[in-house]
């Protein structure tokens, strides 16, 4: 064989030129048929895990039929018509037991239930408590009615209601899981501690602790600022009885009832509002609004659905708007605070959830001790 017979180019061997290679290249990144992820394989032509021919859908904007037989199927059985294809359509990733710690480039549920199911929790919480105040209404006198409701027992049972935040979610992604125990339930919102030893599990509970020192300050910090600046900037005084009931709480309060609502939050609100905001909400807004906006976006409306009870003000617009800024700047700081943590720790949530459940442990303890003492 001659040097000359050597160098032949290849495009002249391949039927199709360059041009042709182009078009007929695979640039997907998942399997239009199962949604399963595809591998980086140039000219690939059937989806190593269903088989289903990738040419054909490229070219004819729809699912093959069945008689055809795909050599790397390992189902063996497609469906008996033609699906057309929509290039727009979200297909669900099932994730296998080896899966769900390494989630970071999986498709998860969308914007609309990463945000909608979080307000759906908060509404069924405030209906549950409303729905048993208004049925007390028709049984009880009003003068003790207000006394139940005002009573600290009442504000311990009430919290209770707060596990809904946990059971939405984790109900929600049993579809996303092929072996959907409660455990892979908890390994795929982030609330575990697979993956970790003792030393580590350890190392996540002194970061949640040292956060949640953090957080008291950065809270004290923008309420100050923020206090600030609506006084000397806009010549707005804020009167603090008028715009936090803790005192008001905190005044039926006495040392059991106090450790009891340590419990609750540290047991109940902080797991449940954490597994919902930042391992359902973050968790899913990410992946579909990129790093920034998911963080934000969850930050924002964690302050806003903590602000409910200002609906009172608002016939009183001027006073609405100035105690909600007042009030939304120190919990946009300490979700964002959140958030930043949760991304920091790799999206679990065990130190995330020990600063939320401590910081408002401690919030309660400061404002027990200033009580009694002032």
């Amino acid at each position: 064989m001659t040097d000359k017979e050597d160098n032949t180019n290849l495009e002249d061997i391949n039927p199709l030129n360059s041009e042709e290679l182009k078009k007929k290249s695979i640039n997907w990144n998942y399997c239009p048929g199962c949604g399963s992820k595809l591998p980086s394989i140039e000219r690939l032509k059937y989806c190593i895990k269903c088989g289903v021919d990738l040419q054909y859908i490229k070219e004819h904007k729809r699912l093959p039929h069945s008689q055809i037989v795909y050599p790397y199927s390992q189902v063996g059985v497609q469906p008996s018509y033609s699906v057309p294809y929509a290039p727009h359509k979200r297909y669900r990733e099932v994730l296998s037991d080896e899966d769900i710690l390494y989630t970071k480039d999986k498709r998860l549920w969308g914007n609309i239930p990463s945000i909608g199911f979080p307000l759906l929790g908060f509404i069924i919480i405030n209906g549950i408590i409303l729905g048993i105040v208004i049925a007390l209404i028709f049984l009880i006198d009003t003068t003790i009615l207000y006394n139940i409701v005002t009573s600290p027992i009442f504000m311990v049972l009430a919290t209770l209601v707060t596990y809904i935040l946990f059971i939405i979610p984790v109900w929600y992604v049993k579809k996303y899981l092929q072996n959907p125990n409660l455990e892979n339930r908890l390994i795929l919102l982030g609330f575990t501690s697979k993956g970790l030893d003792q030393k580590g599990v350890l190392k996540e509970v002194l970061i949640g602790l040292g956060f949640a020192v953090v957080g008291i300050f950065l809270v004290v910090a923008s309420s100050i600022g923020i206090e600030l600046i609506l006084k000397y900037i806009f010549g707005v005084r804020i009167v603090r009885e008028a715009s936090n009931d803790t005192d008001v709480i905190i005044s039926g309060f006495d040392i059991f009832i106090l450790i009891f609502m340590i419990i609750m939050m540290i047991l109940v609100v902080g797991p449940s509002e954490e597994i919902i905001f930042r391992g359902f909400m973050q968790r899913g807004l990410v992946r579909n609004l990129g790093e920034k906006w998911g963080l934000l976006v969850t930050a924002i409306i964690f302050a806003s659905l903590h602000l409910v009870t200002l609906v009172f003000y608002i016939l009183k617009p001027i006073i609405f708007i100035i105690l909600f800024v007042y009030m939304f700047v120190p919990y946009i700081a300490i979700s964002l605070m959140l958030g930043l943590m949760y991304r920091w720790r790799k999206e679990n949530l065990i130190a995330v959830i020990v600063t939320h459940g401590v910081y408002n442990s401690l919030t309660l303890i400061i404002a027990f001790l200033y009580y009694v003492f002032y």
